[in-house]
């Protein structure tokens, strides 16, 4: 069992940042796949970012160039640093790591990009 959970989100203005938190119950090498994802209301959840199974860097070109994804293995924590940030970048954030083939999901953290 795997539990994941976010922080960090918030209104912000267009062209500011933010940083998200995934605070993950185990050691996140443990994991096949870490990442972020988004979802807009009406549209389809999708990656962000993601570190990958085999051991890539994943971004969204929607994203690319603007948002940076770390992770800090000492405190089993993930992050989003998300910068110039656009009104199409609100959404709910999940964080989703793969163990042992099973995805799982955090509650997700609402972000809000507008003036």
């Amino acid at each position: 069992q795997v539990q994941l959970v976010e922080s960090g989100g918030g209104l912000v203005q267009p062209g500011g940042s933010l940083r998200l938190s995934c605070a993950a119950s185990r050691i996140i090498f443990s994991f096949d796949s870490l990442g972020w994802y988004r979802q807009a209301p009406g549209n389809q959840r999708e990656l962000v970012a993601a570190f990958t199974s085999g051991g890539r860097t994943d971004y969204a070109d929607s994203v690319k160039g603007r948002f940076t994804i770390s992770r800090d293995v000492a405190k089993n924590t993930l992050y989003l640093q998300m910068n110039s940030l656009k009104p199409e970048d609100t959404a709910v954030y999940y964080c989703n790591a793969v163990f042992r083939f099973e995805p799982y999901w955090g509650q997700g953290t609402q972000v809000t990009v507008s003036s």
